[in-house]
Formats: C-alpha cells, structure tokens, sequence
C-alpha cells in the first residue's frame, strides 16, 4: 500500500520539523564550538572589566579588603590630580604627532614607491623592516644613539655641527618629542605598507583617464589616490587616536614618564598608582577613563559609517 504524505497544515508542520531538528543541531555544534572561545573571553575580558569598575569606586591597595569611596577617585582625577592632568596633555600631544607626521611620510612614501616595479620590494621591505624589530630593542638603539656622549649628537660635535649633543631623553622640554621620535621610526612602515597596498588596487584607468585631461602628478593623489584610499586612510586615522592614549611601553622604557613627569602618559600613570604606589582602585578609574576616551574615538567611527563613509 502506497505511503501517502499529510496534506494541509499537518503536512507542512510534519515537513518542516526535520528541518527545525537538523537546524538545531548545526546551532548547538556551532555553539559547542565557539564555548572555549566565549569562556575564555569572559574570564580575560568581561571578568576583569567588571572588576575594575567596581575597584574604581573604592580605595583598594590590590591586597586585601576593598573600602567603598564612591566617586571620591573620580573627583580626585578630574579636580585634584595634577599629574592626570599633565599626562592627559601629553597624551593629546602624542596622537596629534602621530596624525600627522608618521601618516604624512607613509603617504608620501606610498605614492613614491607605488608607481616603482623594479626593485620596489626592496625599498618596501627595507621601510618596513623597523616595524618588525621588538619595542625593547629599538628603544635601547635609540637610547644609545640619542645618547650626548656616544651618540649621533657626539659624534657630530665632534665634526663641528654643535646643537645635537644633548641629553634629549633627559631635558623636560625634550623628553616626550624624542620618545615620540623614536615610537615614529618604527611605525610609519606599517602606515607605509598598508597604504601602498590600497593604492594598488585603485583602478590604472582612473589615472589614465586623469593624464587624458592634464592632470598633474598633484592632482592625480589629490583627486585620484585619496579618495581612492579614503576608507583605509580614515581607519588607520582613528585606530591611530585610539592607541594614542594606550601608549605605555616606549615612554616606560626610555624615560618611565621623567623627567619631573614631563613624558607621563596615562598609561605609565596607571602602572605607577597600581604597582609603585599601591593605589589600585585609583589606578582602576584611571584606567576605565582612558578606555572612556578609546570608547570615544570608536563612537566617532561608527558615527562617521552612519553618515555614509565606507569605512
């Protein structure tokens, strides 16, 4: 006898329930699979971010009993502290260095180095070889050529060029340019090679048809290559602010934020409050601020794609 399948509403709820079970079964696997991933997201991220916002409303020492203060660490941030202040300069300072300089010397370089075919390897990977050297053993290079006594600056002196034989590590009015400086000669490679990389994938028949019309190598960048590299250009742009007020490792290696707290950023400031002077739960607001103003430059870039950039 011949099997005769339901018709009418039970033939269709019998018909789509094997495909609600198989459906189910690839979301289970799925989300069996992504678990140790989640787990440990919550472990290394959530947990300690709720942690750290409830440290920063207490006076806590990082052993021991937390004593809740309320938003005593925040008005002392905002209102009393006096270094915060001068970090938080600094840290203005720093990403508006490195919006300009490093970003302008990659695209200079990038449209230099774009056109080239032969032998333009080489020079990208001698640009970009700087960013693949560890932070520790840059800063040190650095640490000895800026050195006033066996340095660039001596060894010019001793060729007559006087100027150059200072301790530009050691002066307050020099210290955070010349970290910056040093922070800028390994990273404008990386800027360097990301941009090339968009400019290679603009269309050739956009500057062919520039050239029909007279435009000048000028105009070509102005009018061709930026828009053409707009969206990594703004990108970079803003991931470039956020890490502005990350940045930790160059200013504690070379100067640990002296002299007289002249290169103190936010980032040597919390590591200070947390581990020299034993004020976590400062340290804690410290901290939740400086992801407030990352926080900031990410509600720019959301923004920003809603209006429409192709970001």
């Amino acid at each position: 006898m011949a099997h005769t399948q339901p018709t009418g509403v039970a033939g269709v709820q019998a018909r789509a329930a094997p495909r609600r079970r198989r459906f189910s079964q690839r979301a289970i696997v799925a989300w069996l699979f992504m678990l140790p991933i989640l787990v440990l997201f919550a472990l290394v991220v959530i947990g300690p971010s709720i942690a750290a916002v409830f440290y920063s409303f207490t006076d806590w020492s990082g052993i021991g009993k937390a004593e809740w203060v309320g938003l005593a660490n925040y008005q002392k941030l905002f209102f009393q502290d006096l270094s915060f202040r001068k970090a938080f300069s600094n840290n203005i300072i720093w990403m508006i260095i490195f919006l300009i300089i490093p970003v302008t010397l990659a695209l200079f370089a990038a449209g230099v180095l774009a056109p080239v075919r032969r032998g333009g390897m080489m020079f990208r990977a001698a640009l970009f070889i700087p960013y693949l050297l560890p932070t520790v053993i840059v800063a040190q290079i650095w640490r000895n050529l800026l050195s006033p006594t066996q340095g660039i600056g001596a060894l010019l002196a001793n060729w007559g060029i006087a100027g150059f034989d200072r301790a530009f590590l050691g002066l307050s009015q020099t210290a955070l340019y010349a970290i910056a400086f040093v922070n800028n000669w390994q990273w404008w490679g990386f800027l360097m090679v990301l941009f090339l990389a968009a400019m290679q994938n603009i269309p050739r028949e956009l500057y062919d048809a520039a050239r029909i019309d007279g435009a000048s190598r000028l105009d070509e960048f102005r009018y061709v290559t930026l828009p053409g590299i707009m969206p990594t250009l703004v990108f970079m742009l803003l991931m470039t602010a956020i890490w502005s007020f990350l940045i930790f490792d160059y200013v504690w290696i070379l100067t640990q934020g002296g002299p007289a707290g002249s290169s103190e950023v936010l980032g040597t400031l919390v590591y200070k409050n947390a581990f020299n002077r034993f004020e976590a739960g400062y340290a804690s607001a410290i901290g939740l601020t400086m992801s407030a103003l990352a926080g900031l430059m990410i509600v720019i870039f959301i923004m920003l794609r809603r209006r429409g950039w192709e970001i």
